[in-house]
């Protein structure tokens, strides 16, 4: 018997390279609840796939803490997959506080991913939103001996 979920988390499944992240910061779509903030940008090379980058700083706490913090986050994109818009880039950004703990915590965070970017996605004007054009810091100029 099949498992109805969908399984693992592939490298397909993933924002790997800054520049994917850097789009996603730079398209200024996002939505916060609690501890996570979500960005998100119009994938157009791949409208068929959900992919998802995570951002726990050290300002979290200890390694012990932000890597719970992202196999939560893992796990419940794992099992909302199938309800995000397909498409899309998801960037999730965790502001602060220890990660939920148990079942419940688990279930809350599932709902909270799949709320945040249904209320991105449905904005007015998100399809046709690009990246805003980054600043490139001037060359340093070459110093003559």
């Amino acid at each position: 018997m099949r498992n109805p979920r969908p399984t693992g988390f592939s490298r397909r499944m993933r924002l790997l390279r800054p520049a994917d992240f850097a789009r996603v910061y730079d398209t200024r779509q996002s939505a916060a609840a609690g501890p996570v903030v979500l960005y998100a940008a119009v994938n157009r090379a791949d409208p068929a796939s959900v992919r998802i980058g995570l951002s726990v700083s050290r300002r979290i706490g200890s390694a012990v803490v932000r890597n719970r913090w992202k196999r939560r986050l893992r796990e419940a994109f794992r099992m909302v997959r199938g309800e995000l818009p397909a498409g899309n880039d998801f960037v999730i950004v965790v502001r602060s506080g220890e990660a939920p703990a148990g079942a419940a915590g688990a279930r809350e965070i599932e709902s909270t991913i799949a709320s945040l970017a249904r209320r991105v996605v449905g904005r007015r004007g998100y399809a046709a939103a690009v990246p805003a054009p980054r600043e490139r810091p001037a060359a340093k100029p070459k110093r003559s001996r």
